[in-house]
């Protein structure tokens, strides 16, 4: 879809001549755009994103989050940047709107826009190349979740249950009875794999429910491209993309790198041989993530880091999978069977991750 980015952009506190607006990154909701301003000869570049609302139902919460862990962060570090120019780099900070001062800008057809600044000189990875890549960027994440581990209050759940697989798996199965588009007969096996493991799904809930793991703040989609790399120090700096930054459980965060950022091949890969969990990765993912937020973790929630990857490997395929079956509404396609080919990649993941579950459990024993 065609926007007026110059016209959007024109609400929020931006100065300069408005050079250009160019789509921006690889995400699968909102509609992300690099714009670039002319601020007396110097070149200076932003974010503008469209929030997808049938996603995300009530953007207005999920941005009174985003600038409450942003602002939270900024505090922190706000200090440091007297000595330390770089560490700006460590949080988005967000473009108010010229009307009101707002976080967010609604334009004549109800669409929900923010501006932030663009951090440069750093870069998102869809696929880390190095163990170093992946130590970096699970630091980052851990990081960000002991710098909000003393965020006053709770953030609200701008998408209730989202990495609650019980429900997520119940979904799946009202999605299968229903098969609005003929689709089940193609995804018996994929069903299978599925229901074999029903009987996981709850374990951290119920955990949870015990008190053996605590609820904490967490950004729930560390899609390992939701980290930036410092181009210069290699050092990962900065953790975007908080939508969904929100009550949760640490594993899921965890969990979700290791989906990420494990196997050589891309999400939707549609060559299943190539999709496996580089054990180095985890070892790399595991030891940054410890670095990072290790010093708040029980012994139980510890223990469950291994079992975390797994999980969310195989809540994400669930999801995947329940897309396809309901048409294709959630997740952005680019091609047909496009939510079932990434399906299929996260079940062969699970079956990679189960192989060598032995030696995760024996590597995190030893940290």
């Amino acid at each position: 879809m065609n926007y007026d980015l110059r016209e959007v952009s024109s609400h929020f506190q931006l100065y300069g001549t408005y050079v250009l607006g160019i789509p921006f990154g690889t995400g699968h909701i909102n509609d992300t755009f690099a714009l670039t301003f002319d601020q007396g000869g110097t070149y200076v570049r932003y974010i503008l994103q469209r929030l997808n609302t049938s996603v995300f139902r009530k953007p207005e919460l999920l941005m009174d989050n985003f600038v409450r862990v942003t602002a939270h962060i900024g505090g922190k570090i706000a200090a440091e940047r007297l000595h330390n120019p770089a560490c700006r780099k460590r949080t988005l900070e967000l473009v108010r709107t010229r009307k009101e001062a707002l976080p967010y800008y609604r334009d004549e057809t109800g669409g929900f826009w923010r501006c932030y600044v663009f951090v440069e000189n750093a870069r998102t990875f869809d696929i880390l190349e190095t163990p170093e890549q992946a130590f970096q960027a699970a630091r980052a994440f851990g990081n960000f979740q002991c710098e909000l581990a003393d965020l006053p209050g709770r953030l609200e759940e701008t998408i209730p249950d989202f990495h609650n697989t019980v429900a997520r798996l119940n979904a799946l199965e009202a999605a299968a009875a229903a098969d609005p588009l003929n689709r089940l007969s193609e995804v018996g096996p994929e069903l299978d794999f599925i229901r074999a493991r029903a009987d996981e799904c709850g374990k951290l809930l119920d955990l949870q429910a015990a008190g053996e793991v605590i609820e904490r703040t967490t950004h729930n989609d560390t899609k390992l491209n939701n980290v930036l790399i410092d181009d210069l120090t290699g050092d990962g700096c900065c953790v975007i993309d908080l939508d969904t930054t929100m009550p949760g459980l640490p594993h899921y965060d965890f969990g979700d790198m290791v989906r990420t950022g494990t196997s050589p091949a891309p999400e939707d890969e549609r060559d299943l041989s190539r999709v496996t969990m580089r054990f180095p990765m985890y070892e790399a993912l595991l030891r940054g993530y410890l670095a990072g937020a290790g010093a708040f973790l029980n012994p139980v929630e510890k223990s469950l880091l291994p079992f975390a990857g797994k999980l969310i490997t195989l809540e994400i395929g669930i999801r995947f999978l329940t897309d396809y079956l309901d048409g294709d509404k959630y997740f952005k396609v680019h091609r047909p069977g496009h939510n079932l080919d990434r399906c299929r990649t996260q079940l062969a993941l699970v079956a990679s991750i189960e192989s060598q579950f032995d030696a995760m459990r024996r590597l995190v024993d030893s940290l």
